[in-house]
């Protein structure tokens, strides 16, 4: 029996081709501008090749800032061509205004004109195709899950909530003490072992995850199956490394106790150079980050005045690095002594917040103050946000792995932040933890650079919490 899977892109080969094409479409077009019309501004040719260069890299930061390179925004044509605006924006912007390592500005507006409409145009016409062709179903992947019975819908809706492309056909119960019924979830069809050759040809399935937990559920019958479909060429994963891989979340819920099994910690956790440079650029960063702070102090004064009348600051005890207690710094977002009836997660339309404090959370400037917890050590410019002691020891005794977070210094901003609004149940803390372990594994100078750029958007885009 040969596959007759169909042609899936991954997530990541998903950004690598947006990528590609972005850089692709622009210096293609703006050569055949300068070929076939009087366009002298930019020309490619090889002893100005470093301003191809200049381009793409500022294409591709701007793009991910105004994330161009977010599926979920890639795949809706009106919230796409938006961040296309703005990233062609930016980009002309700040090429015309680096003249040292780009072109010299030309003497004719028109030129000017001719640049910008060729980066839009060939944007907007790279990105209709990819909507209409490569963000449709037919580059899904259709998969087989095993699993017991009870836990298929949170299963499937696990992984198809964050990748749709990613298609969960049917599935074989596991559970040997239950009886096959008949039974759907999410058109999830149930698959007779005897009948699963003939539903992979049908349905052109090309991987195979399992997700059974019990190992008795693994039947001799099952695993000769499993075997011959591995010789015959189908991908068989674990379910908790295709969640990982897809989500880039830990899925605490569905592993044991011993992390160890689950864990290499990212060796950056240990790597002294990264620590050295990553405490360098902590320092430097916090020192600009306050020296903002200053020149926008007189508005937040008279902000604080009007919308708060109250202290500007406040400080509060969070937990950090090995579950030490230090005092965070804010500037106050919420009405004076909001919490006389004691310790509450805050909610995303909170009555406590004050006017101006709406503005201070959603800006993240209420966070400005923590540059100097940065600057004593206490935190991390990157990291897992620092959650109060009560709030740890109840959420501790509920959820495994969760003290395993404090094996870093918080963070002003982090994986977690970047990905996940703020946490007002215990069910939003599990979601965060999940980033957090994620980053904590996979830790990195390039998922730093990524937060970063994150955290970028995060801010201009309003989407603070």
């Amino acid at each position: 029996m040969t596959s007759k899977a169909k042609i899936h892109f991954e997530i990541s080969e998903r950004k690598i081709l947006l990528r590609f094409f972005d850089v692709v479409s622009v210096l293609g077009l703006l050569h055949l501008l300068g070929t076939l019309f009087d366009f002298h501004y930019f020309r490619i040719s090889e002893t100005n090749f470093y301003w191809t260069i200049i381009l793409s890299l500022y294409i591709l930061f701007f793009g991910s800032v105004f994330e161009m390179y977010n599926l979920q925004v890639a795949s809706n044509q009106f919230q796409i061509t938006k961040s296309i605006v703005l990233v062609t924006s930016t980009t002309v912007l700040l090429y015309l205004l680096t003249p040292i390592i780009t072109p010299t500005l030309p003497g004719n507006r028109l030129q000017i004109l001719l640049f910008y409409s060729c980066i839009l145009l060939s944007l907007l016409l790279w990105r209709i195709i990819y909507v209409k062709f490569f963000a449709s179903t037919r580059f899904g992947k259709k998969v087989i899950l095993i699993c017991d019975k009870e836990e298929l819908e949170e299963l499937v809706k696990g992984l198809q909530s964050v990748d749709p492309h990613y298609k969960i056909e049917g599935y074989i119960n596991s559970d040997a003490s239950q009886i096959l019924e008949e039974f759907e979830c999410c058109f999830v069809s149930p698959i007779d072992l005897d009948d699963i050759e003939d539903f992979i040809l049908q349905k052109g399935i090309s991987e195979i995850v399992i997700a059974s937990q019990k190992t008795e559920g693994i039947t001799v019958e099952l695993y000769n199956k499993l075997i011959k479909l591995l010789e015959n060429g189908f991908v068989i994963r674990e379910y908790t490394q295709v969640y990982e891989s897809i989500t880039q979340r830990i899925p605490v819920q569905y592993l044991a106790r011993d992390f160890y099994k689950y864990f290499p910690f990212s060796r950056s956790n240990q790597n002294k150079l990264y620590l050295i440079v990553a405490r360098f650029l902590e320092v430097l960063i916090s020192l600009l980050g306050l020296l903002g702070g200053i020149l926008i102090l007189p508005f937040v004064l008279l902000g604080n005045l009007l919308g708060n009348r109250g202290p500007l600051f406040y400080t509060q005890e969070r937990v950090g690095k090995n579950g030490e207690i230090f005092e965070i710094y804010k500037l106050r977002s919420m009405i004076v002594n909001a919490e006389t009836s004691g310790a509450v997660f805050a909610t995303a339309n909170d009555s406590r917040i004050t006017t101006f404090g709406k503005f201070l959370r959603k800006s993240r400037l209420d966070e400005v103050p923590q540059f100097i917890n940065v600057l004593k050590g206490d935190m991390s410019v990157i990291g897992p946000r620092p959650e109060r002691p009560v709030f740890v020891k109840e959420i501790a005794q509920i959820m495994p792995f969760y003290e395993t977070r404090h094996v870093l210094k918080p963070g002003l901003t982090g994986w977690a932040q970047v990905n996940y609004s703020y946490g007002e149940t215990i069910d939003d803390s599990l979601i965060k933890l999940q980033y957090d372990l994620y980053y904590i594994k996979h830790r990195s100078i390039y998922l730093d650079l990524n937060i970063i750029v994150k955290t970028i958007s995060t801010v201009l885009f309003y989407k603070g919490q």
